[in-house]
């Protein structure tokens, strides 16, 4: 292929990736349905004032469907080959009942219309703004997805127990860089998680050897306390020790102190790759909040761009869980 033939299909490409995004737009169902930013913004509300948690468990939802096949919705189909049964979602992904919940009210206002991609990314945006974080624009006119990707969930989303480098990488192949990686990571500034996935770092399998020494030792008899070595793991703690249910900065004055539960957390501050990577970044948060607030919102966006069914491309589901008959 001649140099003139490269530039072509380069050029192409990125005509292409940008068309897919222009599909996208904040005003996608302003006639066909005007009322859809006021109805899922009360149905996370109420989810949300009956529990808490729940709005790290939508955001979580956006998340971990758009790494996977692309924002599709495909991790809302149920099957025992799902995405939700895949080891990062089994036990752990939850609020599927909420996205029910909203999509159902969305059908009742405009039937056959709204797709469950693109309320899991409303939803994940009013779950931020009403605990307190920023707000943005929404991008909309996704498609839902056909078939789920199980063995995709069980490699390509990042893992608690991953050194940095692979959590970078798995940024990377979806289109997201060093800044994406630690703003999105501050989602964890609300939630909870189970012991399972951290009580590794205080103390060895046996039980008796000394924690992970990027932990603060202030905060390991607590974390011990509320993940004793009998119990099944289950039990939780909030990921950010300072405000659970509050979206902000403190996520990243817990990294710099050497506070952050995850592993996958800590590794941004303490590894030895952060020190050229994403420590500043991780202090430029810690100090200005502003800072992070915007960044935060801009990777949301960003992360809603994955891999976008439009147009012709996918379907409309009328029930999330499963694809239309």
């Amino acid at each position: 292929m001649t140099r003139k033939s490269n530039i072509f299909w380069i050029l192409t490409s990125l005509m292409l990736c940008v068309g897919a995004r222009s599909r996208l737009r904040t005003d996608f169902y302003s006639k066909t349905c005007p009322t859809l930013f006021s109805i899922v913004r009360k149905e996370v509300r109420m989810a949300i004032k009956n529990e808490a948690r729940m709005a790290a468990s939508l955001l979580r939802l956006h998340f971990h469907d758009c790494f996977v096949n692309g924002c599709d919705a495909s991790l809302l189909l149920d099957g025992k080959d799902g995405e939700k049964f895949a080891f990062p979602n089994l036990n752990s992904a939850r609020g599927f009942e909420v996205i029910d919940s909203i999509k159902e009210a969305v059908e009742n206002a405009c039937s056959s219309v709204v797709s469950c991609a693109d309320i899991l990314a409303i939803a994940a945006r009013d779950s931020v703004f009403l605990s307190g974080g920023p707000s943005w624009k929404v991008l909309l006119g996704r498609r839902d997805g056909l078939v789920a990707n199980q063995t995709g969930a069980n490699i390509l989303l990042p893992s608690p127990f991953e050194s940095l480098d692979r959590i970078i990488a798995k940024f990377a192949d979806v289109g997201l860089n060093l800044t994406d990686v630690v703003a999105l990571s501050g989602g964890h500034t609300i939630g909870l998680s189970r012991c399972a996935l951290f009580s590794h770092r205080l103390s060895n399998f046996s039980g008796t050897g000394a924690p992970d020494s990027s932990l603060d030792s202030r905060v390991v008899p607590r974390l011990q306390a509320a993940c004793p070595t009998d119990s099944d793991g289950n039990n939780t703690v909030p990921l950010d020790i300072n405000s659970r249910d509050s979206f902000d900065s403190h996520y990243f004055e817990n990294l710099a102190k050497g506070r952050g539960i995850l592993q996958s957390d800590q590794v941004l501050f303490s590894s030895e790759l952060a020190i050229s990577t994403t420590r500043d970044i991780v202090r430029l948060y810690a100090s200005d909040p502003t800072a992070f607030s915007n960044d935060f919102a801009n990777s949301m966006i960003k992360m809603g761009n994955i891999k976008t069914l439009t147009g012709s491309s996918g379907e409309v589901r009328g029930n999330c869980r499963v694809v239309n008959s």
